[in-house]
C-alpha cells in the first residue's frame, strides 16, 4: 500500500500530497528551527507554552475564525451535543453496571458504542459528499435525538428493558461518523484558508471541552436524579444541533460530477490516498493507540465501580481529567505549529500518552489514576490536531466527505478490540497486566512511528 517504497522514512517529501506550507516553514535540511527550549522534555514545556500564547496574543486566531458566523453557529452546536454525548457515555454505563454481571456487560457496551462506526462510516462518505452536509447533520441529530429520548420516556412506563441501553449505544455508534467526518469536511467551505488550522483546533477543543463538563456533569446527575435524566437532556442537545445545522447560511453541497470519467475518478482517488505514505502509517499508529483508549473506557467504569471511592462521581471525575488534559494539549496545538517534522512531534507525544496509562498501577489512589488520565488527553490531543492539518492538505476537496469517513472510521474501530481484549482482564482481577498491556499498544508504534520519521 505505502508510495515510494525504496524510501526508509517517512517524510513530508516523500508522498503524493505535499504539505506545502511545512516546507516552506522548514529550513534547508527540511528541519524547523527549534527554539531554546526545545531542549526541555515536552512534559516541561507544556504549561509555559500556554501562558506565552495566552500573553502573546495567540488567541487572536481563534478569535478571527468564530468571527464566521456560519462556522461559529455550526460549532456551538456541535458542541453543546458533544454535552450530552459526554453525559450519556456515563448514564449508559451506569445503567449497566446496574444489571446483573453488569461488569461483564460493560465490554458489549462498548463494542455497541463503537463496532457499528465502521458500518456507518462506509455509507457516511458517498453521502457526505453528494447532499448537503447542513441537511445530513441535522437528519442525524434528529436519529440520534429520539434514539437517547427512548429510555427515559419508556421508564415513565415500566422498568426499562435490559437490551435496551445497548441497543442505543448500537444507534449511536451507527451515526457517529456524520458528525465526525461531516464538520471537519465543512470546515473549508465555512473559514478561509488562513483560518483553517484553528478552526481544526477549535473542534479538538469542542470535544475536549464538553468531554470535561458532560462526563462530571452527568456522574453528579446520575447520583441525584437518575441516568434517565441525562439521556433526556441529551435528546435536547441533539434538537439544538439540527436547528444550529440548519442555521448555517451557506450551503455545503460539494460540486457534482458532470461525465461518467469525473465520477470514476474519486475512486481512484481514494486508491491513491491509501497509497499515501503518512496517511497510511499515521493511521495505523492512531488505530493502536484507540485500541489501548478502548481499553481505558472500560477499565475507567471498573475502577470506579470496584476500586475508587466515589462510584459514579470517581468516573466523572477521570473522564473529565481525560478531557481537560485534551483542552491543556489542543489549546497549544492549535496555536502552535509542530516544532520539529510533524511526523516525529506526532510520535513524541503519542510517546509520552502512552505514559500516562502506567497511572492505572497507582489504584486505588484516585488522584494519581485521574492524573494518569489527565496526561493521556494532554498529550494525545495534540496528535489529533497536528494530524488533522496533515490529512486536510492531502485530501482533494471533492473527497472530503469520504477521506475524513475513510480515515476517521479506521481509526475508530480500534476501540472494540481494545474492549473485547481488557474485559477478561478485568474480570479476573489482573489490572496490573491491563495497564502494562495498554502501555505497550499505546507505545510500541510511536517508537516505530520515531525511528522510521528519523
Amino acid at each position: 500500500m505505502a508510495a515510494n517504497a525504496t524510501s526508509s522514512s517517512i517524510t513530508p517529501a516523500s508522498v503524493p500530497y505535499g504539505c506545502e506550507q511545512d516546507r516552506r516553514a522548514s529550513d534547508a535540511d527540511g528541519r524547523r528551527p527549534m527554539p531554546a527550549s526545545a531542549g526541555r522534555p515536552a512534559s516541561t514545556r507544556l504549561l509555559p507554552m500556554m501562558v506565552n500564547d495566552v500573553a502573546g496574543g495567540r488567541l487572536v486566531i481563534y478569535r478571527r475564525a468564530l468571527s464566521r458566523r456560519d462556522f461559529r453557529v455550526l460549532w456551538l452546536g456541535s458542541s453543546f451535543s458533544l454535552v450530552g454525548d459526554g453525559m450519556t457515555f456515563v448514564a449508559l454505563t451506569w445503567l449497566v453496571l446496574s444489571q446483573p454481571d453488569g461488569v461483564q456487560q460493560l465490554g458489549l457496551l462498548t463494542v455497541c458504542y463503537t463496532l457499528p462506526v465502521f458500518v456507518g462510516g462506509l455509507l457516511t462518505g458517498p453521502i457526505m459528499d453528494r447532499f448537503d452536509k447542513r441537511h445530513v447533520l441535522a437528519a442525524d441529530s434528529a436519529v440520534r435525538g429520539v434514539a437517547m429520548a427512548l429510555i427515559p420516556i419508556v421508564s415513565l412506563v415500566g422498568e426499562v428493558p435490559v437490551a435496551l441501553p445497548f441497543i442505543v449505544a448500537a444507534v449511536y455508534g451507527l451515526f457517529k461518523m456524520v458528525p465526525l467526518a461531516g464538520f471537519p469536511a465543512a470546515i473549508p467551505d465555512l473559514v478561509p484558508e488562513e483560518d483553517r488550522d484553528a478552526a481544526n483546533a477549535l473542534e479538538s477543543l469542542s470535544f475536549s471541552l464538553s468531554g470535561m463538563i458532560g462526563p462530571a456533569l452527568g456522574g453528579f446527575l446520575i447520583s441525584r436524579f437518575g441516568s434517565e435524566i441525562v439521556l433526556a437532556f441529551d435528546a435536547v442537545s441533539y434538537a439544538l444541533f439540527a436547528v444550529a445545522a440548519l442555521a448555517v447560511r451557506r450551503p455545503l453541497t460539494p460540486d457534482l460530477p458532470e461525465s461518467p470519467s469525473d465520477a470514476a475518478r474519486p475512486r481512484s482517488t481514494i486508491l491513491r490516498l491509501l497509497r499515501d505514505r503518512v496517511l497510511v502509517v499515521t493511521t495505523l499508529v492512531f488505530m493502536a493507540f484507540n485500541i489501548a483508549v478502548g481499553m481505558l473506557l472500560v477499565t475507567g467504569p471498573w475502577l470506579a465501580k470496584t476500586q475508587l471511592q466515589g462510584g459514579s462521581q470517581a468516573l466523572g471525575l477521570l473522564l473529565a481529567a481525560l478531557s481537560a488534559g485534551e483542552l491543556a494539549g489542543a489549546a497549544v496545538a492549535g496555536a502552535r505549529a509542530p516544532q520539529a517534522r510533524p511526523i516525529r512531534a506526532i510520535a513524541m507525544v503519542q510517546l509520552i500518552a502512552a505514559g500516562g496509562f502506567l497511572a492505572l498501577l497507582t489504584a486505588p489512589l484516585t488522584i494519581t489514576v485521574a492524573a494518569g488520565f489527565l496526561i493521556i488527553g494532554m498529550f494525545s490531543a495534540p496528535m489529533t490536531v497536528w494530524a488533522q492539518s496533515l490529512r486536510m492538505a492531502r485530501i482533494p476537496a471533492p473527497l472530503r466527505g469520504r477521506g475524513f469517513a475513510i480515515l476517521r472510521t479506521l481509526m475508530q474501530v480500534a476501540p472494540p478490540i481494545g474492549a473485547v481484549v481488557v474485559t477478561p482482564l478485568l474480570a479476573a482481577g489482573l489490572l496490573g497486566q491491563a495497564a502494562l498491556l495498554m502501555t505497550l499498544i499505546a507505545g510500541v508504534p510511536a517508537v516505530v512511528l520515531l525511528s522510521r520519521a528519523e
